[in-house]
C-alpha cells in the first residue's frame, strides 16, 4: 500500500506546491492521483469502510466510521476537483492516501501486538501421553487415549503419565501430580487408590483400570474451566475508540455548522470548500497511531525486560489492580524440596547425619534424594563413596558407607527397627514440612527437615506490592499449616489453604465479588482457570504451557518482583496513551474550528496545506513521546527499587 500511496503524494499538484518542486510538463502526470488514489480508496480503505459499516449497523460510531466518512469525503472531493465539478482546492488525493497509509500501519501494530503465541487448551490436551499401553489377555498393546474405554486396563511406567483417570489394579509409585494439584512433593499411590489423567509414576510402574475417558475426566473438567473463564472474561473498550467516538460527533457538528454558517452568509462555494475541508482534517491521523505505538513499544521494551504481553487489555488493566492473589508453589517458593533443617542426635554433628545422608541418597533418583545431595554441595561437605545401594518405595534407601549401614526414610523405615521418631519432628510437621530420618546400622542418628524453600526475592516483592497499597493474598493446596507458616514469613495479608484445583477459580471470583481488581500470577496447570477468571493473568515463563496459554502476561524469570514490571509499564504506557490522545485530539479540536473559518471575521481561514503540515507534526509528536518509553528500566530489581523509594 506504501508502494500506490507514495506516487499518489509524490505527483499531487497541492504537494509540490506546498514543498516547492516542479511536476514533469506532460498530460499522464495529472491522472497518476486520481489512478493510483482510487485504488488506495477501494483497496487499501476496504478494512475501514467495512468498519464503519458495521459501526452503523450496531449503532456505535468510532474510528472505523470517522476514518471511512474522512477518506470517502476525500475520494468523491478528489474526483470533483479532478473533473473540474468541484473547487480545485478539494484536491485532496494526497491527503486520503496518507490517510489510508498512516492508518493501516496503525492497525497492521495493533493487530501485531495482539498475536496470541500458545493455546491453552492445546496445552491441556498435549499433557496426555501419544499411545496407551492396554492390557490384551496375555498382550499388551499400543492405542490411542482417546481409544480407551471404562474397565480397559493400562500399563503405566515408570516417567510416564496416565492416559486417563482410573484406578490402581496392581503395584505402586510416587506420582507427581504437581501439574494438577500444584503439590510440590510427589503422592504415595498404591492398589486402590485413584490416579488422574495427565500425573507421571516417579518411580515404579502401575497397572491402571480406566474409570473415566474423555470429558468426563479431570483433565477435561479444568480444560472447560479454562474454556468458561476465557468466555467469560470482560473486555474494556478501547480508549482510542471511545475518543474517535466522540471526535466523530464533534466533526459532524462542526462540518454541519460550517455549512450552515457559510450558507446563510451567502457563501455556497465556501461552503462546500469549508466542510468539506472539516470533515477530511477532522479524522484522527494522529489517534490512528496513538495507542497502537505505545502498545507496540510498551510490548518490546517489556520483552527486552523479561515480560511477555499477550493481550494487550491485561497491560491497561493492571494498572488498576488492587489484589495480587500468588500461587505458593513454583512462584512464591522454588517449587522444590529443599533442606531446611538438620537434627543431629548425642554426640554426631548435622554436617555428619548431611554427610551420611547425601551418600546413601547419591545413587537415588527421588527428588527428596537430589535436594540431599545438593544440600551437601552447598556446604561443600566431602561426601563419602556408598556401596551396596538400595531402595524401598514407602520405606527409605539403604546404602553401606565405610562399613556402616546407613538408611534414610520415613516413618516405614523407624517401624522396621522399631525406633521412635525425634520429638523434634512433630514441629517440624505442623510447619508442613517433610521429615525424613537418618539411621546408622539401624540407630537414629538424627533427621533432616525438607520444605519448598521460599525465594528470596518474594520478601521485596511483597513489601514492594504493599508499598503500592496493594493486597497480596495466597492460593494453595497445601495444608493451612504449610500456609501459614509461609505467609507469616513472606507478610502476606490474606491466604487460602487446601483449595483444590478446580476451586482456585471460585476463589478468584470470590475476590472480584468483594470489588476487588485480581491479578493472580501462578505456574501450573491448576492455576490455568484462575489465570483466566483473573482481571490480569500472569503466568511464570518456567510453568506449563497451559499455563502461558491461560495468562494475557508472561514473566520469562521465576522472580515474582517482575509483576512490579509490569505494574510499572502499565502505569507509564496508560500516561503515555492519555498523552498522546491529548496530543491527537487536540490537533482536531484547534485545526477543526480554524479549517470551518471560525476566524473568517479577522481576515484567517486556515489553508488545506497548513491543516496538512498541522496534521503531520501531530503524527510526528504522538510518534515520538511512544519513543520514550523505550527509556523505563522494567528489570524486577529496578522496578522494585522505583516503587519502594517513592514510599
Amino acid at each position: 500500500m506504501l508502494a500506490l500511496g507514495a506516487p499518489v503524494v509524490a505527483f499531487n499538484p497541492m504537494f509540490a506546491d506546498l514543498l516547492g518542486y516542479q511536476l514533469p510538463d506532460a498530460a499522464w502526470v495529472w491522472w497518476v492521483s486520481p489512478i493510483l488514489g482510487t485504488i488506495v480508496y477501494i483497496w487499501g480503505g476496504q478494512p475501514f469502510l467495512t468498519g464503519a459499516v458495521s459501526e452503523i449497523r450496531d449503532r456505535n460510531p468510532g474510528m472505523m466510521l470517522l476514518i471511512g466518512l474522512a477518506i470517502t469525503v476525500a475520494f468523491i472531493a478528489s474526483w470533483g476537483a479532478t473533473l473540474g465539478i468541484l473547487d480545485h482546492e478539494l484536491n485532496f488525493w494526497w491527503e486520503m492516501a496518507l490517510l489510508v497509509v498512516i492508518m493501516l500501519l496503525g492497525h497492521w501494530i495493533e493487530m501485531r501486538s495482539l498475536a496470541q503465541t500458545t493455546s491453552a487448551l492445546d496445552s491441556l490436551a498435549a499433557l496426555l501421553p501419544d499411545e496407551a499401553e492396554k492390557v490384551d489377555g496375555d498382550d499388551v498393546v499400543k492405542v490411542a487415549p482417546a481409544d480407551l474405554v471404562l474397565g480397559d486396563v493400562v500399563i503405566v511406567r515408570p516417567g510416564s503419565s496416565v492416559p486417563a483417570d482410573g484406578r490402581i489394579v496392581d503395584g505402586s509409585a510416587s506420582m507427581d501430580e504437581s501439574m494438577v494439584t500444584g503439590e510440590s512433593k510427589t503422592v504415595r499411590r498404591g492398589t486402590g487408590d485413584q490416579v488422574v489423567a495427565g500425573t507421571v509414576a516417579t518411580d515404579s510402574g502401575l497397572r491402571v483400570e480406566v474409570t473415566a475417558t474423555g470429558d468426563d475426566t479431570a483433565l477435561a473438567g479444568i480444560q472447560k474451566l479454562v474454556a468458561d473463564a476465557q468466555a467469560s472474561s470482560s473486555r474494556a473498550q478501547r480508549i482510542a475508540d471511545t475518543a474517535a467516538g466522540w471526535l466523530f460527533w464533534f466533526a459532524l457538528g462542526a462540518a454541519l455548522i460550517t455549512a450552515l454558517v457559510w450558507a446563510l452568509l451567502g457563501m455556497p462555494d465556501a461552503a462546500v470548500v469549508r466542510t468539506i475541508t472539516v470533515l477530511v482534517i477532522a479524522c484522527p491521523h494522529a489517534l490512528g497511531l496513538a495507542i497502537p505505538l505505545v502498545v507496540s513499544i510498551a510490548t518490546e521494551r517489556a520483552a527486552r525486560g523479561g515480560v511477555l504481553v499477550k493481550d494487550r487489555l491485561a497491560l491497561e488493566s493492571m494498572r488498576t489492580v488492587d489484589s495480587v492473589l500468588f500461587d505458593k508453589t513454583g512462584t512464591l517458593t522454588k517449587g522444590e524440596p529443599t533442606v531446611t533443617g538438620v537434627h543431629p542426635v548425642g554426640s554426631h554433628h548435622d554436617d555428619d547425619v548431611l554427610a551420611l545422608a547425601a551418600a546413601a541418597e547419591s545413587d537415588s533418583e527421588h527428588p527428596l534424594a537430589w535436594a540431599i545431595v545438593a544440600a551437601a554441595g552447598t556446604r561443600g561437605l566431602d561426601v563419602p563413596k556408598a556401596t551396596d545401594f538400595s531402595s524401598s518405595p514407602a520405606v527409605g534407601v539403604k546404602a553401606t558407607v565405610d562399613g556402616t549401614v546407613v538408611e534414610v526414610g520415613g516413618p516405614y523405615l523407624l517401624e522396621t527397627h522399631d525406633q521412635k521418631e525425634l520429638s523434634v519432628a512433630e514441629q517440624w510437621r505442623e510447619q508442613g514440612a517433610i521429615i525424613l530420618h537418618v539411621l546408622a546400622d539401624g540407630e537414629v542418628i538424627g533427621a533432616l527437615r525438607l520444605a519448598d524453600e521460599i525465594r528470596p526475592e518474594s520478601r521485596d516483592a511483597v513489601d514492594a506490592l504493599h508499598a503500592r497499597g496493594v493486597q497480596v493474598v495466597m492460593i494453595t493446596g497445601d495444608a493451612q499449616a504449610v500456609a501459614e507458616t509461609v505467609a507469616k514469613d513472606l507478610g502476606i495479608d490474606r491466604v487460602f489453604a487446601g483449595v483444590r484445583p478446580e476451586d482456585k477459580a471460585a476463589k478468584v471470583a470470590e475476590l472480584q465479588d468483594e470489588g476487588k481488581k485480581v491479578a493472580m500470577v501462578g505456574d501450573g496447570v491448576n492455576d490455568a482457570p484462575a489465570l483466566a477468571q483473573a482481571d490480569v493473568g500472569i503466568a511464570i515463563g518456567a510453568g506449563t504451557d497451559v499455563a502461558i496459554g491461560s495468562a494475557g502476561v508472561i514473566l520469562a524469570s521465576s522472580d515474582p518482583r517482575s509483576v512490579l514490571s509490569i505494574f510499572e509499564l502499565s502505569r507509564a504506557s496508560y500516561r503515555k496513551m492519555k498523552q498522546n490522545l491529548w496530543w491527537a485530539a487536540g490537533y482536531n479540536i484547534a485545526a477543526v474550528p480554524l479549517a470551518a473559518g471560525v476566524l473568517a471575521p479577522i481576515g484567517f481561514v486556515l489553508p488545506m496545506s497548513v491543516g496538512a503540515i498541522l496534521m503531520s507534526a501531530s503524527t510526528v509528536v504522538v510518534a515520538l513521546n511512544a519513543q520514550l518509553l523505550r527509556r523505563l528500566d522494567l528489570t524486577p530489581q529496578a522496578s522494585t527499587d522505583r516503587i519502594l523509594d517513592r514510599v
